[in-house]
């Protein structure tokens, strides 16, 4: 088998058609609902905190979902306050918080490795909050970040309730995860140096897109720091294919992306294919992390891109802003090879 024969290989027992619809019916319903009463903008902060929040059930005894779901509820709500209000502001804030975020979302291995993954799903969350009141120029002051957040918790809050109620119906038991291939370790984990020199990297890598996207003013740059987040790989020991799947995915996920955007100049049309996309990101998972990569990438940059009219050298910037991402993606996978060579000790678990 070819080296990309196997970064496409599809393991048929990993698809998961039925998550894929839940997922489906999680971005569908609110957007319905919002286009009845005519307010649409909020439906990326109400969808997606319902789907990161249900992707962060940890399942087993209704306690714990509650705790982690309510959790990543909250974090994520402050996060999108946070994302809007300064997204359009000062080039140089948006740079100091997005570097503090990348690192401490690292140090959240810590606490678990189901943990980190909530923590680095939230990360990527706030780089399309920030995204989006940068590419439309609002400012601080007009960018609605507390109405965002108000959306975000209320979708995290019907997440919850929603699994309340199912857990009622089925007799209040313990349940498995809808994600078994999510790690599910919550354990305590000692900070060695070399996850911290690790996690200073990638914050520093994440730092120098925000602060070419954002400190140039450049058009269109705003895929940058999305696509060096999905490029990078999550830990120092993360194994060659997964970053090959990694990089690939992003890849996919620009062009596919870039050709939606380019030939289908209906909102609610894009609002359909970040709809499908993330059920695809659902089903395949498990399955090919290429594919569920290239889909996740689909999803969040037309999700940043929606907002803004487009044309093909809008795109072609785009494109050309993503590679970059990329390069610093793969830059960063050099240098953490440079130092999981020089030091020893435990690393980060992949996701």
């Amino acid at each position: 088998m070819s080296r990309l024969e196997k970064i496409f290989e599809i393991d048929r027992r990993g698809i998961n058609l039925p998550r894929g619809a839940v997922a489906t019916g999680v971005l569908l319903v609110p957007f319905v609902v919002l286009a009845a009463v005519g307010h649409e903008k909020y439906w990326l902060s109400l969808s997606f905190g319902a789907l990161f929040v249900g992707i962060s059930d940890p399942g087993g005894t209704y306690r714990v979902r509650l705790q982690t779901m309510a959790a990543v509820g909250l974090v994520g709500t402050l996060l999108t306050a946070l994302g809007f209000a300064i997204g359009g502001g000062p080039w140089w804030i948006v740079v100091l918080v997005s570097v503090a975020l990348t690192f401490l979302s690292g140090l959240m291995v810590k606490f678990g490795a189901h943990t980190y993954t909530a923590a680095l799903m939230l990360l990527s969350w706030f780089l399309v909050a920030i995204s989006v009141p940068a590419g439309e120029h609002l400012t601080p002051a007009h960018s609605g970040w507390w109405q965002q957040a108000l959306a975000w918790l209320l979708g995290s809050a019907l997440w919850i309730a929603v699994t309340l109620v199912g857990w009622l119906l089925l007799g209040r038991k313990a349940r498995a995860t809808n994600f078994p291939e999510i790690p599910a370790d919550t354990e305590k984990t000692a900070l060695t140096r070399p996850v911290i020199l690790f996690m200073l990297i990638r914050a520093f890598a994440i730092g120098v897109a925000v602060a070419i996207a954002f400190g140039f003013h450049l058009p269109n740059a705003d895929w940058m720091p999305i696509a060096t987040l999905v490029a990078m790989k999550t830990s120092l020991d993360q194994a060659a294919l997964a970053a090959e799947q990694r990089i690939a995915g992003a890849l996919i996920g620009a062009l596919v992306a870039t050709l939606f955007l380019l030939t289908v100049d209906n909102v609610h049309a894009l609002e359909a294919v970040i709809v499908i996309a993330a059920g695809v990101a659902a089903s395949f998972r498990a399955a090919n992390y290429a594919i569920y990569c290239a889909a996740v990438a689909t999803t969040v940059l037309i999700a940043v891109d929606l907002p803004n009219p487009s044309n093909l050298a809008t795109e072609g910037r785009r494109v050309l802003f993503t590679f970059l991402g990329l390069g610093i993606g793969i830059l960063v996978l050099f240098l953490a090879g440079l130092v999981q060579k020089r030091s020893a000790g435990t690393v980060a678990p992949a996701t």
